[in-house]
């Protein structure tokens, strides 16, 4: 699969490197050129000189970016993402932002044209880069309203090494965000070493 990771930091790091070892050919972006390369070598991923050059060669584009800069990274993709997946990441990190809605909602409502999918927002870095907790394969929850879109992406996180979960339609990234941001805070507010991840238990079938 090709794979654009927009943003090099340590989410789109982690992202690159888990896809890169799957088998997928994978281009990063940053808006600092070095940080974008740095993540590429690191990673074994294609830095791209720009965000618009990695768009053009994928059919996923994956936001690993801030939640405030989605808007502008979208602008600067303009007619790349039409008829392309978008993987909104993105959480909120104050649980007073949690009103009701999803930045997956707003996300797909600035590129009707796209199918935007929620994934990976629920799993810290450091378990995106390795989805195994002490042998314990962790869940991969994964929303959308695109069923083609929505099960590409499910085959992405299998890929990874995640369980894939599907939780239903985009409105459900209202759930996954709240999910993320209870497990931030828990973080935070614990002192937790930011490696732990969500997973169903019992029978699921």
């Amino acid at each position: 699969m090709d794979i654009a990771v927009i943003g090099a930091g340590t989410v789109g790091r982690a992202l690159a490197s888990t896809m890169v070892r799957a088998g997928h050919a994978v281009w990063v972006s940053d808006v600092d050129a070095e940080t974008a390369k740095a993540t590429a070598d690191a990673t074994g991923a294609t830095a791209a000189g720009s965000n618009r050059t990695a768009a053009d060669a994928a059919q996923v584009i994956v936001l690993a970016v801030s939640s405030d800069t989605v808007g502008p990274v979208l602008d600067e993709l303009g007619r790349a993402v039409d008829g392309k997946i978008v993987v909104d990441v993105t959480n909120r990190m104050d649980p007073q932002q949690l009103d009701g809605t999803s930045n997956a909602e707003a996300t797909a409502a600035l590129v009707p044209a796209a199918h935007v999918v929620k994934a990976f927002n629920t799993v810290l870095a450091a378990r995106q880069a390795d989805p195994v907790v002490d042998g314990v394969q962790l869940d991969g929850f994964v929303a959308g309203d695109d069923e083609q879109a929505k099960q590409t992406i499910l085959d992405l996180v299998a890929s990874m090494g995640f369980r894939p979960i599907d939780a239903g339609g985009l409105i459900m990234a209202r759930a996954l965000e709240a999910m993320a941001t209870l497990n931030i805070r828990l973080n935070i507010s614990n002192g937790w070493p930011w490696q732990d991840g969500w997973k169903l238990v019992g029978p699921t079938s």
